[in-house]
């Protein structure tokens, strides 16, 4: 067979999603699975070692090119549309569909303490949350969980790369030993996963 990295990195190329492993495993069929993680690996390894621009990451279930991390104000000087960014609200409520999925609107509001159906309907015209099905209870209310593109655009791998409870705690504390904004104190309402 013809070069299975060069095949591989052109299918990750053109690919507008993270290509999952049983994608690029199910049009190099004659390629065992084992061969194709492999060469996945050396990709990365190779644009790792090179420092490029760019760098393959396993992101959302698949592998995506990205740009590298320690570039980003180079991208964003080029980029003359402002990225699109989430109001506070839209945050926490995004943190709050996150960890507790899934969960109806009043669960979220209950947790918040307020309306939530404009930063929900925002989340959903972003993608950033999807409807996964009606409570089997009166009224059959709407359950919300993230989708594919929140771990995009989060950078996870899944759900399990979310910051644990401890982890939120210690980087509270550390952002109050160095006098920014700490988390709220209200965070023990978010349990880890």
């Amino acid at each position: 067979m013809e070069n299975i990295k060069a095949i591989i990195e052109a299918l990750v190329l053109v690919s507008e999603t993270p290509l999952a492993l049983e994608k690029i495993c199910a049009v190099l069929a004659e390629v065992e699975k084992s061969q194709v993680q492999e060469a996945l690996d050396k990709l990365i390894a190779e644009y790792e070692d090179r420092q490029s621009g760019i760098c393959l990451q396993e992101v959302a279930g698949g592998y995506q090119f990205r740009t590298r991390v320690e570039l980003a104000n180079w991208v964003k000087k080029l980029r003359v549309s402002k990225p699109a960014s989430l109001s506070p609200a839209s945050l926490e409520t995004l943190a709050i569909v996150a960890y507790r999925q899934p969960i109806v609107k009043a669960e979220i509001e209950s947790i918040r303490g307020v309306d939530v159906s404009a930063p929900l309907r925002g989340l959903l015209d972003k993608k950033l949350v999807r409807i996964v099905g009606r409570k089997d209870v009166p009224g059959k209310p709407m359950i919300y969980g993230t989708t594919r593109k929140f771990l995009e655009v989060f950078n996870l791998k899944d759900l399990s790369e979310l910051p644990t409870l401890r982890e939120l705690k210690e980087l509270n504390q550390s952002q109050e030993s160095d006098d920014t904004i700490p988390l709220q104190e209200n965070i023990e309402d978010v349990p880890s996963l």
